[in-house]
Order: C-alpha cells, then structure tokens, then sequence
C-alpha cells in the first residue's frame, strides 16, 4: 500500500464538521467496544452488524458514512484481537486491554471506496455524507492524476477499472496544524538499483547515532534537546493559563505545533539515512535491540527515544523491500564485548569507549568493533534476512554436520 498526503485547505465551518465526523467515528469505535466488553463471546462481524443498530438509535451516527462506520469498528476489533494475541503467546506483563478513546488533538475518520469524490484536475476532494462538509482544496506534491477516478480518451476499459480499485481507504487525519488527507492505494513499490558489492553492520548509539563497520559515523540530530528550552517555556505559559479560557487552548496548540515539529524532524532524519544505507550497500546488519526494555532506565530513556531507534530501523527493513536489499536484525548479546580481530570476550563497563583487547593487543574505538561484530554475525544469518536469529541456532546450521529433524523430539515408546 501506498500512502499519499496532502493538508486540506477550507473555512472554519468546513473544519467543524470534519470535527464532527471525527467526533462520530470515534463515538462508533467506543461504542463496539463495551459492546464487546458486555458480550464477550463475539467477533468481527458481530461488531459490524452492531454499527447499523447504532445508526438508527442515533441521528449523528446516522449522518456517518456507513463504510465510515464501519471502519471505526474495525479498528475496535484490531485492538481487541491485538489483546487476544498477546494472551497467546504469553506476552510478559501488561497485555494491552483495549481502552476507550478520549478527545485529543489527533483524530481521524476513514473511509473505504464512498462517502468521498475527486475533482477532474485531483486538486479538489468532496466529502459527500452526512456531515456535509463539502469540497476541500488539496495542498500537496504527490500527483493523483495516474490514478484517475474517470475516463479518459484512449485508456482500455480494464485499466479504468483497475484503477478505480486501486483507492482502498481515504483517511482524515487531524493534527495541530490542520487537517489532512490520506490516499491508501494498492500499489506495490518496487524499485531498481545498482549493485554496490558492500556490505556494512550498523551499532546505533546515544553520542554517535551510528557508527558502521567501516568507521564512519553519524552524527546524533538530539532535535528534543536542541529544543527543550522553547518547549519548557511553551509549557510554563500554559499552565499559568485559566482552564476553559481561549488563552489556554492557544497556548496548547502552540505547544501541540511544537511537538509536532520535533517529531516530524526526528521521522525525516530517519528516512533520510535508512534511503542513504540501503542505497549504498547490499547488506545492512543491526541489532534487534529491544528498546522497550531499554527505556526502562530513567537515566537514558530520553536520549533513546530522542534517537528513534525503531523508527530508523523500521524504515530500514522497509527500503530494504523496496530496493531489494537484504536486512538481518543479529542478536545484540556481546557484540560490544567480544574482540572483532581475535574473537575473545573483553569486559568493559559501558563507560568504556576504547575497545583494547588483552589477548591479541586489538585497539578500536568501542561502537566500531562493535558494528564490525555486527556485520559477522550478520553474514552468517544471511539466510533469515528480517528476523533475529539466535546465536546457538547460526552455529548448529553452520556446522560440518547436518542436524537432524528429529533431534529435540523425544524417543516414542513402541506400542504394546
């Protein structure tokens, strides 16, 4: 799926009644769940047949497109089964209980292939349920007009029908800055690039946001950092603000803009240098790192999350699709530990920055053995590209000898 954005541009009455949509959608989405929670013996369908008794005990749900409804209730139940996934698998500790929806600055409506019609030129969209919020101006670069909704001269009625399909979902988002609008379109990216015949292991940091295994480092953006100061000051002024005032509801979307603006910096670094690695390389190794756990310590949480491992790392598997890189996530147990030039375990508390190894004399700097480490581990677990594959498990496929499928099952007594 391919995902085009583009800001919506109208009056203020329009944007109240996307509100308003927004409000409905989120009113459906709670109300299937304590249906759900008063009926635990139902499922999917269950939920979508309960949004057409919704719509005729309410007037405001009616006004809802019915694809919009019952697209609300899907997200319901992909909480729900979310919940009833980490229960099977025995996920330790909290298994995320599906909770009800307040209001809060960032909410959507979606609608599937109705309740929504573009423009001839695809600069204008119309919403055309209930609500009535009518046509909106679409300001953005991404070009609709391939996937064109009417007919053209010189287009075979097949390939019109084929795009016509293509528009799964239309969603609207609303953020601090305004509201948006989403395109999901069933399009499969893939694309071409040159061999580079290198292949490169990846140690991401808090000092250095990597360092690979040939030496060359990144620098760490700490956008967060670089803008507490006009965060903090930002958050003084609203709290001596009077609840309820429009002072108040000023300074939370100032504030709200702000943090927008962290988060779109930290998302556009991490695209940048997850595109620049694959596109340079033909093998990208990196730890699978479980950062939930690592924010655990109060003392780093901030510069971890400021950093957005997983973010860099999430773009990286999936330019690796696109571009048809391979992308192993290793094991990250003592990778910074073990020596990169003879192999042998070298303690070092994480205050350590220089690896020096007692047993061969190896000096390097400690996130460059490390990422060298990284890339090994990875060329030997070429073969589960995308996932983490433990070190006893490499080594048993690796051997001289071909480990037999039977070799964990326990010895079946011979029936009587």
């Amino acid at each position: 799926m391919l995902v085009f954005e583009a800001k919506l541009v109208g009056t203020n009455e329009q944007y109240g009644k996307l509100d308003d949509a927004i409000r409905t959608a989120r009113f459906v989405r709670n109300s299937c769940l304590r249906y759900w929670m008063d009926n635990k013996d139902i499922d999917k369908y269950d939920l979508s047949a309960y949004c057409a008794v919704l719509a005729a005990s309410f007037e405001f749900a009616k006004n809802l497109n019915s694809m919009a409804r019952q697209a609300s209730a899907e997200r319901a139940w992909s909480a729900i089964s979310r919940f009833y996934d980490n229960c099977k698998k025995g996920k330790p500790g909290k298994k995320g209980y599906p909770r009800f929806r307040k209001e809060q600055t960032h909410g959507s409506v979606e609608y599937k292939t109705s309740g929504w019609r573009l423009s001839e030129d695809r600069r204008c969209i119309t919403f055309s349920d209930g609500f009535e919020a009518g046509t909106f101006k679409m300001w953005g670069t991404r070009d609709l007009h391939f996937y064109r909704q009417s007919p053209t001269e010189g287009d075979p009625p097949a390939a019109l029908a084929h795009q016509l399909k293509q528009f799964k979902r239309v969603r609207v988002v609303r953020r601090a800055d305004g509201y948006y609008v989403q395109f999901c379109i069933d399009q499969e990216r893939l694309e071409k690039r040159e061999p580079t015949a290198h292949n490169v292991g990846i140690d991401v940091g808090i000092t250095l946001f990597y360092t690979d295994s040939d030496g060359q480092t990144v620098a760490n953006p700490r956008h967060l950092r670089k803008s507490e100061k006009s965060l903090k000051r930002l958050q003084r002024r609203l709290s001596k603000t009077k609840k309820g005032s429009k002072n108040r509801a000023k300074f939370r979307n100032k504030l709200a803009r702000k943090h927008l603006k962290v988060s779109r910096q930290r998302k556009d670094f991490a695209i940048k240098t997850a595109r620049c690695v694959v596109m340079s390389n033909d093998l990208v190794a990196y730890e699978d790192l479980k950062v939930r756990n690592m924010v655990r310590n109060r003392h780093l949480a901030k510069s971890i999350s400021d950093a957005a491992w997983t973010q860099f790392r999430t773009w990286v598997e999936y330019f690796g699709k696109v571009f048809g890189v391979v992308t192993v996530a290793v094991p990250p147990h003592y990778t910074s530990q073990n020596c990169s030039n003879c192999g042998k375990v070298v303690k070092k508390s994480l205050s350590t920055r220089t690896h020096t190894c007692h047993h061969c004399g190896h000096t390097q700097d400690r996130d460059w053995n490390a990422a060298r480490n990284i890339l090994e581990r990875g060329l030997r677990t070429v073969g589960h590209t995308g996932t983490s594959t433990s070190v006893d498990e490499t080594d048993q496929y690796l051997s001289e000898e071909t480990p037999s499928s039977k070799s964990t099952r326990r010895n079946r007594k011979p029936k009587k």
